[in-house]
């Protein structure tokens, strides 16, 4: 019993290297070949989407979806399988994405009444959630999100600011113009706020009068100062990002460190670099 037991551990470890991991060449040939069929199954669901191909290849598109229903439905049950703590893996972003991919196939099998065909369709919209699962995949995509991360108090408190100023602005047009004009509420005149501050201009309530076209020419241009504030925090955290990487990306040999993440050979003494995939 103890025997088969190990070995049921051992078959679990190595299954969990596989799926999980990206050293083993395994690994890497079954991420390789689960990008695949990500990208052909969100192909498939935009071609759905076109009623003139969905009319024509209905049939095709339904097996292509069950397919891969059945297919990344293996997949999410051997992940919690082999995975040492499975309820963390089932709460964590990627294991909520996975599950997401594959339940509105399943919720269109019980769902069969005729006036929830609506909600039926717009739940099979989630299968585009399918795609999320390529950032598993994508070192950039990973230093990107930590960037994003890092950054989240300072866009928290820059998104704040933004909406005291629309919310202000919104308030004195109000004001301002009334409901003669279009501007028949405070949150009407904040949603006009928001459209004008970030240069969208749909054009759909405007200003009538000199003290509102002043103020919404001051407007814009607040819009034009801020909008690339959040651009500039996300780059700044970014660079620290990148430049953290290549000094853990270091030389076994020289101890120095400074290389690139695809970097093969130290650019200092020439050594091959050990490389973490």
């Amino acid at each position: 019993m103890t025997k088969l037991r190990e070995k049921h551990h051992e078959f679990r470890i190595k299954i969990y290297e596989v799926i999980f991991g990206t050293d083993t060449p395994a690994g890497r040939y079954f991420d390789i070949a689960l990008i695949y069929a990500i990208l052909l199954s969100v192909v498939a669901v935009i071609l759905d989407s076109v009623e003139s191909i969905s009319k024509e290849y209905k049939f095709t598109f339904q097996t292509i979806e069950w397919l891969f229903t059945v297919l990344f439905t293996i997949e999410y049950m051997i992940r919690l399988y082999c995975c040492p703590k499975p309820w963390r893996y089932a709460r964590s972003f990627y294991g909520l994405v996975d599950l997401l991919s594959v339940l509105p196939s399943y919720f269109a099998l019980f769902i069969t009444q005729a006036n929830f065909l609506i909600i039926i369709r717009l739940f099979r919209v989630l299968r585009i959630f399918r795609i999320l699962k390529l950032m598993r995949y994508l070192g950039e995509a990973n230093t990107l999100m930590r960037s994003i991360l890092l950054s989240r108090r300072k866009i928290f408190v820059f998104l704040i600011s933004v909406m005291v100023l629309v919310t202000i602005f919104g308030s004195m047009m109000y004001l301002i113009e009334g409901p003669a004009n279009g501007f028949t509420s405070i949150p009407k005149s904040i949603y006009w706020s928001i459209v004008t501050i970030t240069t969208v201009g749909y054009g759909d309530i405007t200003p009538q009068t000199i003290l509102g076209q002043i103020l919404s020419s001051l407007i814009m241009i607040t819009g034009y100062a801020i909008i690339a504030v959040p651009t500039g925090i996300i780059t700044a955290e970014l660079a620290v990002e990148l430049k953290r990487e290549k000094v853990i990306h270091g030389c076994h040999n020289c101890g120095r460190a400074g290389h690139d993440r695809d970097a093969l050979h130290c650019k200092f003494c020439g050594a091959k670099l050990i490389t973490h995939k």
